[in-house]
C-alpha cells in the first residue's frame, strides 16, 4: 500500500506525478538528457546503470522499468540479474566491471571513492565524460529510488510486464520518452 493516502492501493510512478505535478516536466527533461542524449555511453549503457543503482537500492519498481529500456536498448538482462547476485563472479567485461565498480563504491561509500576509483575507469579506456554520465546517472538513480520508495510507489512490472511501454516497441520509439511523459504532467 502506497505511504501517501491519495494514491491508488497499486500506485505507479504516474499516479505520484499526476498528483503532484509540480516539477515533474524539469525532471523529466532532465532525465531524457541524463538517459537518451548523446555521450559517451551508450543508451542501453546508461540504461544499465539505472537498473544496477536501482537494483542495488532494492528499489523494484525503477529496477524492473529501467531492466525494460536496458533490454530494449541492447543489454543483457540476465548479466544484469548476476550483476545484482553477485557483481565480482558476473561476466561483466573488462571495460566495463571498472566502470560499475565506481557506480557501486559511489552508491554506497561515495566519500570513499579515491583517484584510484578514478584511474581504473580511465586505465579500461573510458575517459571523464563517460564517468561523468555515470556519476550523473547514478545520482539521479538515488534520487529517484527515494522519491519512489518514500512515496510507496508499488506497481511491479515483474507482476504486469505487459503495461511497460518498451513492451513490443522499439528504441526508437523511445529516443525521447522521458521528456514526453513529463509533458502530460504540465
Amino acid at each position: 500500500m502506497p505511504f501517501l493516502t491519495s494514491l491508488p492501493e497499486t500506485a505507479h510512478l504516474a499516479d505520484l506525478f499526476h498528483r503532484f505535478p509540480e516539477n515533474v516536466a524539469p525532471l523529466m527533461n532532465y532525465t531524457n538528457g541524463v538517459l537518451r542524449g548523446a555521450g559517451a555511453l551508450s543508451v542501453a549503457e546508461r540504461e544499465m546503470i539505472a537498473t544496477y543503482t536501482s537494483g542495488l537500492n532494492a528499489c523494484t519498481f525503477c529496477h524492473g522499468s529501467h531492466k525494460a529500456y536496458a533490454v530494449l536498448f541492447g543489454f543483457d538482462a540476465d548479466l544484469m540479474d548476476a550483476m545484482i547476485a553477485d557483481f565480482d563472479s558476473a561476466p561483466i567485461g573488462d571495460k566495463l566491471r571498472p566502470l560499475l565498480a565506481y557506480v557501486r563504491k559511489l552508491n554506497t561509500l561515495p566519500s570513499r571513492l579515491t583517484e584510484a576509483d578514478a584511474r581504473a575507469v580511465y586505465d579500461a579506456g573510458w575517459d571523464e565524460v563517460a564517468l561523468f554520465e555515470a556519476v550523473q546517472v547514478n545520482a539521479l538513480f538515488n534520487m529517484m529510488n527515494r522519491i519512489v520508495e518514500g512515496a510507496g510507489i508499488n506497481f511491479d512490472y515483474a507482476d504486469d510486464p505487459e503495461r511497460h511501454p518498451a513492451n513490443g516497441s522499439t528504441p526508437d520509439a523511445h529516443a525521447h520518452s522521458y521528456g514526453a511523459f513529463g509533458k502530460q504532467f504540465t
